[in-house]
């Protein structure tokens, strides 16, 4: 028995839009927190002889002298610390709270000015970009055979808006997560989202694909049906590829460490978000593209 997935398109594209308006008014009062590799400010790495303090211990004690900090565990026993801007007082006692009870040195200690961050952050919106016209450029070609009753360009087009649609939805809500929990956008979150392009549209062109072939078999009477047949035999698939990739971000997420927590968190949105884009609102685009072409 088929699902009519289009009977409701009406439904997931309200429900969309809100959930994008919803996005975009978060970024807009909220905006995003952003990490010093962004924004500048102060980098310390420390090694330990013997044993070393906790991440969570680490982020405590200096809470109340630099407010928050990312705390890394280095490959060497160390520790690598980034916070905001800090003057060479604090940065001393810093030292002095981190060494207490353990054999402790200092291999360095940096600061990242605001124009490094600006560069980082320009150079992230142009690969951003460049992925969004390189898959856009990529599907139109893939599907240039496949000219009715949708030009292979509306292919392109349609997945682009579902590309679009799942990372203002992810940065919506890392926006409301920095907002109340303080999460910070830093380097491992941005290749989060680098790595929710490549996932989302892999999803898309398994559907994509599925009608191409439904099409040229001529499984049903319209596109519509066609469309339909597709996204039932591509279902049972894309769901069970996001749930073995959730399960072992969960696990990232809860035993990964404090490093990773925030990049599984960021990727388990990203992948949601994604899966119900392929399977609801770009192919019910495919539909109305079809209808004003």
């Amino acid at each position: 028995m088929n699902f009519n997935f289009l009977k409701y398109k009406n439904i997931y594209f309200a429900f969309s839009g809100a959930l994008a308006l919803a996005s975009l008014v978060c970024l807009t009062v909220f905006g995003l927190n952003l990490g010093i590799d962004f924004t500048g400010g102060s980098i310390i790495e420390l090694n330990y002889q013997e044993e070393r303090p906790s991440v969570e211990e680490t982020r405590e004690a200096l809470q109340e002298i630099v407010g928050p900090v990312f705390v890394q565990p280095t490959e060497t026993g160390g520790l690598l610390i980034r916070m905001k801007e800090i003057d060479e007082k604090t940065h001393s006692q810093i030292l002095d709270v981190l060494g207490q009870g353990y054999q402790m040195e200092e291999v360095r200690f940096e600061l990242i000015g605001p124009v490094i961050g600006r560069e980082l952050a320009q150079k992230t919106q142009i690969m951003v970009i460049v992925a969004l016209l390189a898959v856009v450029t990529y599907i139109a070609l893939a599907f240039r055979r496949t000219q009715r009753p949708v030009r292979s360009w509306q292919y392109g087009v349609a997945s682009l808006v579902g590309l679009f649609y799942n990372i203002l939805v992810t940065l919506g809500a890392l926006s409301v997560l920095g907002e109340f929990y303080g999460v910070q956008v830093t380097i491992p979150i941005t290749t989060a989202l680098l790595i929710i392009l490549g996932y989302s549209i892999n999803d898309t062109v398994v559907v994509f694909d599925r009608i191409r072939e439904n099409l040229i078999k001529k499984v049903g009477p319209t596109f519509e049906e066609t469309v339909n047949k597709s996204l039932n035999q591509t279902l049972l698939r894309s769901i069970s590829t996001s749930l073995t990739t959730l399960f072992v971000l969960v696990a990232i997420f809860f035993l990964g460490g404090a490093t990773l927590k925030y990049f599984a968190l960021t990727l388990m949105i990203g992948i949601v978000v994604g899966t119900y884009a392929s399977l609801f609102l770009v192919s019910s685009l495919l539909t109305i593209f079809k209808k004003s072409g």
